[in-house]
């Protein structure tokens, strides 16, 4: 009994070590398996030998085996020696960045970060999943330049916090502009940081900052696509790009770089113009496209450089609405007399122009309203006071052609081409119209009058004249009677004789056709009669030659029929003899003849062996009555001398045949 209880006392024993071996195993011998998917985050409580006993002022996690959070995690697999009493393990799961986004770090312990810096510095670490190698490699605390982008990570998040944030993304015909908030300070008296290169479109950020980057506004931009920047790093402002249309050039002012050297001379004194990549406006501009221009360094003007139509006219602008606040100019005569006149100004910017004409007004709207429209307004204003009205307006021609002389000359101090000047609408004062008008009414009254009398002297003519014309119409026509009678005449004769010799011609013809037809006739008949001679000669001949050559075959046929016969019987006779050939030959031809030899009843006359007359009657008629189908001699004698009675026919008497 006590041995059963003993031996159960062990199984029972087994079955809770199997059950509890892991806590047993980590009690007797500190043994700590961390799961495949998961990373041991190691807690040491105290330490028993050793200086190491306690952490440096200011650090929160354990890099040379101090008591506290230490920097060193148990990656997948078994270990032992974690003593229960001395570590506290705790399985963290991978930390995951999903596809499109990225990790920004925060580490909780390291050293301090520079004064004037805000991001802790890149150190060789292995993506942070190395926390010893972070810190003595004197990793910052504080957030991380540095991220990590999409996969999975063994991080200790008992050193590092890990917050997952969105790609950058620069749409389709956008630029982006960048803002970095750190590095170093700016230079006075620019508005943006110097450019850097290598930094690989500010994903690299490190790279950037040991180049020398600046904080603040940067001349580069991003274009279209998909970007890792850390926005604890900089931020980026999504903008469209500046696009120049056909028909004109952009003029490039910038606000950053060195300060150029001006290359228009001593003869232009109204601003610099420098060579691309300097401060101020270049001297290439650029023609028409889509352009990423950052538009917080450098501003782009837009000058059209095809033929530019400005109108001073109310209620009348043109789409570049550049003369939108022009208007119809008012202007006083010699005499005193106030009026109005529209006017339209074709001008044209060169290309190679348009640099100089920004550097000196610094839009095309200035250019409008500081030369053109004091310029033209002038002229016109001059012009009227030197004549009275009506001499204006007589010599509009003569003023147009002087305008566009006076204006281009101008317009060519300014590096603009004046194309032509145009004179629209001139509106006298409506007092003096009026006294215009009367005179000019006046005027041609008179000249009706003058018309008329001429037209009542020429009418005179005219019917004289008609008059003659009709008497000469009828004499005209008798002459035409005469000629066409004496024509018509000549044409009666031409067909007289023309029938005659149609009918000549005619009878000939038929004479000769019938005399042609009869020796065709007569050549046809004799042909005919030849080939039925010819015909039924052939026809004789052939039957001729059917009926000899019928005759000789049927003899032939003949012959060899009755020589077979005869050899035929001549072997019958030699195989069966003569007497019993003839028989056999007597005997087949009855056969064909159908002749009874035996009849079917035969009556003898003695009674004793063959029976009576009377036997013979009653065997032949109990025969009929055993098949009244068939008939017995008796009846067939009877049927052939019983004469045949037809039945009486309608409407006569009967009848014996």
């Amino acid at each position: 009994m006590k041995e059963m209880l003993l031996s159960y006392w062990w199984i029972g024993l087994i079955v809770i070590c199997l059950i509890l071996y892991k806590f047993i195993l980590r009690f007797l011998f500190g043994m700590v398996i961390v799961p495949e998917d998961r990373i041991g985050l190691v807690t040491k409580k105290f330490v028993l030998f050793g200086a190491n006993k306690e952490l440096p002022d200011g650090r929160i996690v354990a890099t040379n085996g101090e008591a506290g959070f230490q920097a060193k995690t148990l990656a997948p697999g078994l270990y032992f020696g974690m003593w229960v009493w001395q570590y506290e393990i705790t399985m963290e799961q991978f930390t995951v960045i999903p596809e499109g986004k990225i990790g920004l770090v925060l580490s909780k312990d390291g050293a301090e970060i520079p004064t004037g810096n805000i991001l802790g510095r890149k150190v060789e670490c292995d993506n942070f999943q190395d926390a010893n190698m972070f810190l003595t490699n004197n990793g910052q605390r504080g957030r991380q330049t540095n991220y990590i982008t999409a996969g999975s990570y063994r991080i200790n998040t008992m050193l590092f916090q890990v917050s997952i944030t969105d790609m950058v993304r620069i749409q389709e015909s956008m630029v982006g502009i960048v803002t970095t908030l750190d590095g170093k300070p700016i230079d006075s008296g620019e508005i943006a940081g110097k450019a850097v290169e290598e930094h690989n479109n500010f994903q690299d950020f490190d790279t950037f900052l040991k180049n020398g980057g600046n904080r603040g506004l940067q001349p580069s931009v991003i274009l279209a696509g998909s970007y890792n920047l850390n926005p604890w790093a900089l931020q980026v402002e999504e903008t469209p790009m500046t696009e120049i249309p056909i028909g004109y050039v952009g003029v490039v002012i910038s606000y950053i770089g060195q300060d150029g050297k001006d290359i228009t001379g001593l003869d232009f004194k109204h601003g610099n113009i420098v060579e691309k990549g300097s401060k101020g406006v270049w001297s290439e501009p650029f023609g028409p496209g889509k352009y990423p221009v950052n538009k917080y360094i450098m501003k782009v003007e837009l000058v059209p450089t095809t033929n530019l139509v400005l109108n001073w006219a109310q209620a009348r602008s043109e789409s570049h609405n550049l003369d939108k606040n022009l208007s119809t100019i008012t202007v006083r005569s010699k005499d005193g007399f106030p009026f109005n006149l529209d006017v339209s100004q074709i001008i044209h910017v060169p290309t190679t122009e348009a640099p100089k004409v920004i550097a000196r007004f610094g839009n095309m709207v200035n250019l409008v309203t500081q030369v053109l429209e004091p310029t033209i307004g002038n002229y016109f204003r001059n012009s009227a006071q030197d004549s009275d009205v009506i001499a204006f307006l007589s010599s509009r021609k003569e003023r147009q052609e002087s305008a566009k002389a006076h204006i281009k000359k101008v317009l060519d101090e300014y590096n603009v081409n004046a194309v032509d000047t145009l004179i629209g609408d001139i509106v006298p004062p409506e007092s003096l119209m009026k006294t215009l008008t009367d005179r000019k009414i006046a005027e041609e009254q008179k000249v009706t009058y003058e018309t008329q009398k001429q037209a009542q002297e020429t009418r005179q003519g005219m019917e004289k004249e008609t008059a003659i014309a009709d008497m000469q119409k009828d004499i005209v026509k008798a002459q035409q009677s005469v000629e066409i009678a004496e024509r018509t005449a000549n044409a009666t004769v031409k067909k007289a004789e023309g029938d005659a010799s149609g009918v000549k011609l005619a009878v000939g013809a038929e004479a000769e056709a019938t005399k042609m037809r009869a020796i065709a006739e007569a050549e046809a008949t004799r042909a005919r009669a030849k080939a039925d001679s010819e015909a039924v000669k052939l026809k004789a001949d052939a039957e001729a030659e059917r009926i000899s050559k019928t005759g000789s075959a049927e003899a032939s046929k003949i012959l060899a029929i009755g020589k077979s016969t005869a050899e035929a019987y001549e072997l019958a006779v030699k195989a069966l003899g003569g007497e019993n050939f003839t028989r056999y030959k007597i005997t087949e031809e009855l056969s064909k003849g159908n002749i009874k030899l035996i009849p079917d009843v035969l009556i003898g006359g003695n009674g004793q062996n063959g029976g009576s007359a009377m036997d013979g009657l009653l065997g032949l008629k109990l025969m009929e009555m055993m098949d009244p189908e068939k008939k017995t001699p008796t009846q067939e004698v009877e049927r052939k001398t019983k004469p045949e009675i037809k039945p009486k026919s309608s409407g006569t008497s009967d009848k014996i045949e």
